[in-house]
């Protein structure tokens, strides 16, 4: 059977990739519930030895897949960084990139 200590350090980065919640808040969210009942003693005391290390098995790669997911919208974010941008700021930013700032617009100058 898969140790407890494997078992929570399993838990605790599954906890880890999961976004933080409010310090003050009492209720936990369904998926905290949903996890920490998946990793009850009692759970874990029933299931056989094989589907114990399968299910420990398949957390660590949900864990491993969540690391990824978390990389891979911050390697999104930083080398996308006109993604989130409408298309006037795109150009304009792009335009200052090369050393052109753009006129302001005939209908800023009535103003």
């Amino acid at each position: 059977m898969t140790a407890a200590p494997h078992l929570r350090s399993i838990y605790r980065s599954l906890l880890r990739e999961l976004p933080p919640r409010p310090v003050l808040a009492r209720n936990r969210p369904p998926i905290h519930n949903r996890l920490r009942a998946s990793f009850a003693p009692t759970n874990a005391n029933s299931l056989e030895a094989d589907t114990a290390a399968v299910a420990a098995a398949e957390a660590e790669q949900l864990a491993a897949y969540l690391r990824a997911q978390r990389t891979y919208v911050t390697l999104l974010e930083r080398y996308n960084p006109g993604m989130d941008m409408d298309e006037e700021e795109r150009v304009r930013l792009s335009a200052r990139r090369v050393g052109m700032d753009l006129p302001k617009e005939f209908k800023d100058r009535l103003n």
